[in-house]
């Protein structure tokens, strides 16, 4: 494991299921909290920095979306998929009390309660990506299939389509 790093909780839980992953620690900006600069910091490409966006769904309740850094959720596409009629992202300032993390330290591992997890499709196509460890400053590496095993996170698209 990487020397000198504090484990987050969300690496705890990884840890404590047996899924392998690293710890990447990055450069934060706080000006600067987009999945761009993360990407930037750790020299890697936009398309494997995944984001994590919480959603709370008519009917539906909270959901989360992981979605690759430089995409945007389509709120009609999340809302399928967590069988509501639409979806809105939730107001950041909930986003704390809710999930126990805070904006560019957001992780789909291990939030305050278990929320369904929907990954984009184009997770599955890397053999490992990106997403926050839970705090700023640090990502966790690691294969998409393990995460979203170990999430039981459901596989679709989210995602307005790429622009070109």
């Amino acid at each position: 494991m990487n020397k000198g790093i504090n484990k987050t909780n969300a690496a705890r839980l990884l840890s404590q299921a047996g899924v392998a992953y690293e710890l990447i620690p990055y450069e934060v900006d706080e000006n600067n909290l987009a999945a761009a600069h993360v990407a930037e910091s750790l020299g890697e490409d936009i398309n494997r920095v995944f984001k994590s966006l919480v959603l709370h769904g008519e009917k539906a309740g909270y959901f989360v979306c992981v979605v690759p850094g430089n995409r945007e959720v389509d709120l009609k596409k999340a809302a399928k998929a967590a069988g509501a009629k639409k979806a809105e992202l939730i107001p950041m300032k909930e986003l704390l009390p809710l999930t126990g993390y805070i904006r560019g330290g957001c992780s789909p591992v291990g939030m305050k309660k278990p929320f369904p997890i929907f990954f984009h499709d184009t997770a599955c196509g890397f053999d490992y990506i990106y997403v926050s460890a839970g705090q700023r400053g640090l990502q966790l590496k690691v294969a998409p299939s393990d995460l979203i095993a170990y999430t039981g996170a459901t596989v679709c698209d989210l995602c307005m389509p790429a622009e070109s």
